[in-house]
């Protein structure tokens, strides 16, 4: 009898405990659990980013009305608004280089928008790239050769910023004059001429945005656009920088050089500046000399005004250093 009851009482207990967890467990399918769903307080926020109604490049209309374009104008627009620091520094180099190449792209028929190609191949920094690209506007070696840069041993003007942006119109005109349309032109800056000739020719149409390309270059473009979107309007992509912030044009002393300079450690203490204030400042020499072998060739070499060096040196007073090993 003892033994029944207890096992009356068992079953009792088990089915109470069956009863609870079916409950729970249809409970939790309705009810969300707040233990799982709480956001840390602190914790970021992030969201999409807003496309504009319509927008244009270089005065063309891009095409918002293609999902496959939309799209992907969308991911370049997501993915430069949430590089934070990289979109913050060209933002303040903007400030100092555009009102220095705007009046060249102008001066040459080029439309503005193509300065955010600079802003795409280089972030407005002297760069080396994989394939040897340098400078700016990222000439190889022998297109910047080709479009009028000095490029040798001592002088290399792919680092020449205004030189350089000189190169680009001039090869941004030529490839306008194959393809009459401005977004073609900018494609052919990533994948040359040659290369997205061949592909329109192709493919039958005239349209970059109609063009099925490479990986990098298909988003070429693109990402200009997405450049562009975001500095025309910066506040209401969450960048809010303002115009003391932005670095500004240096002002220099512009000196003729037309013989040649064996030391230019020398020179650079004779202008009152440090030879590190020299070449940061005239990127385009690229050894301690500058050669001059003919007659009629000069340079303009840059010294920035009101900026003094740490040391007060004179030439004859520049100690050397002994190394003690």
């Amino acid at each position: 009898m003892k033994n029944t009851l207890i096992a009356i009482l068992l079953l009792i207990v088990l089915g109470l405990a069956g009863y609870i967890f079916v409950n729970e467990s249809q409970a939790s399918d309705t009810i969300p659990n707040k233990t799982t769903t709480k956001v840390p307080i602190g914790t970021p926020s992030y969201t999409s980013v807003s496309i504009p109604e319509q927008i244009t490049f270089a005065g063309e209309k891009v095409p918002l009305q293609d999902p496959e374009v939309r799209e992907r104008l969308e991911m370049e627009l997501v993915q430069t608004a949430y590089r934070h620091s990289r979109t913050i520094m060209n933002l303040k180099r903007a400030g100092r280089w555009f009102p220095q190449i705007i009046p060249i792209l102008k001066k040459n028929n080029i439309p503005e928008d193509f300065k955010y190609i600079a802003v795409v191949e280089s972030n407005l920094l002297n760069l080396i790239s994989k394939v040897g690209a340098t400078g700016f506007w990222q000439f190889l070696r022998e297109t910047g050769k080709q479009y009028g840069l000095e490029v040798n041993k001592e002088v290399d003007e792919r680092y020449n910023r205004l030189k350089a942006t000189e190169a680009a119109c001039k090869y941004l005109n030529h490839s306008y004059g194959i393809f009459e349309n401005w977004a073609l032109v900018a494609a052919s800056y990533n994948r040359g001429m040659g290369g997205i000739r061949s592909n329109v020719n192709r493919q039958k149409v005239t349209s970059y945005y109609d063009l099925f390309l490479n990986a990098e270059t298909a988003k070429y473009v693109i990402r200009a656009v997405a450049v562009k979107i975001i500095f025309e309007n910066p506040t209401k992509y969450g960048f809010n920088i303002p115009a003391d912030q932005r670095y500004q044009p240096i002002d220099y002393k512009k000196v003729m050089v037309d013989t040649s300079i064996t030391d230019l450690v020398a020179f650079a203490i004779q202008q009152g500046i440090t030879y590190k204030m020299l070449k940061v400042h005239n990127p385009w020499l690229r050894r301690k000399s500058l050669t001059i072998k003919s007659k009629d060739k000069t340079y303009t070499i840059l010294i920035p005004k009101g900026v003094k060096p740490n040391s007060a040196f004179r030439q004859e007073d520049v100690p050397r250093i002994q190394l003690k090993f």
